[in-house]
């Protein structure tokens, strides 16, 4: 094979590895969404009652629906934790809800978690280990091989830089509406805006990711140190 033929190969090789296809996410995306969906829904449903019923309804739709999808998770083999986790952080979100006493207070976990995470990737780029690598490389059998290989590091720093504006965009509009004290709108903008913004996040930083990597290299499978890669630009011949 020559060196141009082989370079192509390489190339097909990068690109078929997509960050939907690789990370999955919609599904959770999915139902991440379907709470809030079911708070809006009892909320509304209970507009005519005592504000404390209506909170209380709201809370417990939100917290049915998502025991729902706990178990159906279960059913389908799903890991128990992460299963137990998305369980958990409604029903925490339904506590704080209740002992405040304000419909708003049931999206104050979510909001924080929106914070949490944009300072998190976006500390993870500063300090030279991005997120996205650490995901990616956990999947993809690499592990923090990628490190070595300055080509990757910067090609996740800069696709990292995607899912901090994810969580941002959130937080432009969640953080408004929540001192404004409006549930509903924060239940809808929070059930609408997850799935789409997931979605895009995976697709943008998966270009971002691929176009940040140079023809002729192995791609996020094949990590190549410098020494590595200063080997092949000096043409080891391997077919005469």
């Amino acid at each position: 094979m020559s060196q141009r033929q082989e370079e192509h190969a390489l190339r097909a090789t990068a690109t078929r590895d997509s960050l939907p296809d690789l990370l999955g996410g919609r599904r959770s995306a999915i139902e991440a969404s379907i709470p809030p969906a079911a708070f809006l829904v009892g909320w509304l449903a209970g507009g005519a009652l005592p504000g404390s019923l209506t909170l209380w309804l709201g809370c417990g739709a939100a917290v049915l629906a998502s025991l729902v999808i706990a178990i159906v998770g279960l059913a389908q083999g799903r890991r128990p934790r992460a299963v137990v986790v998305g369980l958990l952080a409604v029903v925490v979100a339904a506590l704080v809800a209740a002992h405040t006493g304000e419909a708003r207070d049931f999206f104050l976990i979510r909001l924080l978690s929106n914070a949490a995470s944009a300072l998190a990737w976006a500390g993870s780029i500063v300090v030279r280990w991005p997120l996205l690598g650490l995901i990616v490389g956990a999947v993809v059998g690499t592990r923090t091989r990628w490190r070595r290989d300055p080509v990757l590091l910067r090609a996740y720093q800069r696709a990292s830089w995607i899912w901090v504006l994810q969580y941002v965009v959130r937080l432009a509009v969640f953080v408004p509406l929540w001192l404004l004290d409006l549930p509903g709108a924060l239940a809808f903008f929070q059930a609408v805006l997850t799935y789409p913004l997931v979605a895009a996040c995976l697709v943008v930083s998966g270009v971002v990711l691929v176009r940040s990597i140079p023809h002729g290299h192995p791609g996020i499978r094949h990590p190549r140190a410098p020494e590595e890669r200063a080997a092949t630009a000096s043409g080891t011949p391997d077919d005469a």
